[in-house]
């Protein structure tokens, strides 16, 4: 769920901003009304700002663009890394998007927004100017990370150019395919779809990865989360999968309390999944089997069937790996990409 914070300086941006809360469904939002709330008044907008910039997904600024602008500036971190951000005037009749326009959904939330105030959407990327395909706009659209930001420029220049583009998907692909756009294996620049990041089918290839993978983790009693981090990141080296891939992490229902697995699902905002014994029996295809591990917690192996089971049965990536009194499995959900939503897409 995406957490905004809607910030207005005048009595009137306080009645919108109420409006745009309301138009904002599945978004977990916070209002702050500078002007009428006395608890804000002695408070440094850029401070507001730093924490919104580091806490938030969504950034709505209600009054003039400028002030927005010298709030946000001190705090950019990079396409990759910045949040939302959006300016509407008092009255409601404009919503601009400032910041991650593509990436970060800025300009979604606009064309939200502007259809639910009555508002127009002032939309200043070049893609969408154009109607042109976008593809970091499609990346989030279908939960694809984004690995090397800064060639999505050159995929954009080369389309607004009116050259083609290559893309090559290692899963099922449904949909038109957008113009300019142009399946194969090879050319100048193009983008992959993939868990397989060290393949470079294009002379500039943009990676973008599928977050699809779990990991099913078993441990010994008060393993921390260091030895956990180890393991897993030695699981992912040895299937050469890079951390954006990761969706989840899994486990039998008796570890759910370790304090080293809570925190390094924490520390990389992963859910994690727990399973029963019973459950974990139930998943189906061959898997590392140990006598010890099923005379201690009634299953014959914990990491592999709990990554399958998280997976929703899919393809088991990689078997059980030992490190530091900690084992790790990899699984991958089956997955594709769609091109319907996308601009351009017809």
């Amino acid at each position: 769920m995406t957490h905004a914070k809607i910030v207005s300086f005048t009595g009137r941006g306080a009645a919108l901003a109420a409006r745009v809360q309301r138009s904002l469904p599945g978004v977990l939002a916070e209002r702050y009304d500078r002007a009428g709330d006395p608890s804000l008044r002695k408070t440094q907008l850029s401070r507001f700002a730093q924490q919104a910039m580091a806490d938030c997904g969504l950034l709505i600024c209600i009054g003039a663009a400028g002030i927005a602008v010298r709030a946000v500036a001190p705090y950019l971190a990079g396409k990759a890394f910045d949040p939302a951000v959006l300016v509407l005037d008092e009255n409601g009749r404009f919503v601009i998007p400032l910041l991650s326009g593509h990436l970060g959904g800025a300009n979604a939330f606009a064309r939200l927004l502007a259809d639910a105030l009555g508002a127009e959407a002032v939309l200043t990327t070049a893609t969408d100017g154009r109607g042109a395909f976008a593809v970091d706009d499609w990346a989030r659209e279908q939960g694809l990370a984004v690995l090397e930001t800064e060639r999505i420029r050159e995929i954009s220049a080369a389309l607004l150019r009116g050259e083609r583009v290559g893309f090559h998907a290692g899963c099922p692909v449904a949909g038109r395919i957008p113009p300019g756009l142009e399946a194969r294996g090879s050319g100048p620049v193009g983008f992959a779809v993939g868990l397989d990041t060290a393949a470079g089918p294009f002379a500039s290839t943009l990676h973008l990865v599928p977050r699809v993978v779990h990991v099913g983790i078993g441990c010994r009693r008060g393993a921390g989360a260091a030895a956990v981090e180890s393991a897993v990141q030695a699981a992912l080296e040895a299937a050469r999968l890079p951390w954006q891939a990761l969706r989840g992490a899994a486990t039998i229902d008796r570890k759910a309390r370790e304090p080293g697995l809570a925190a390094f699902c924490a520390a990389h905002r992963l859910p994690l999944a727990v399973f029963s014994a019973e459950e974990l029996a139930q998943a189906e295809g061959e898997f590392t089997a140990s006598p010890f591990v099923q005379a201690t917690v009634g299953v014959d192996n914990v990491c592999e069937r709990a990554a399958v089971r998280a997976a929703g049965g899919g393809q088991l990536l990689l078997r059980k790996t030992a490190t530091g009194g900690v084992t790790a499995a990899l699984a991958a959900e089956g997955w594709r990409v769609c091109f319907e939503a996308a601009n351009g897409g017809g």
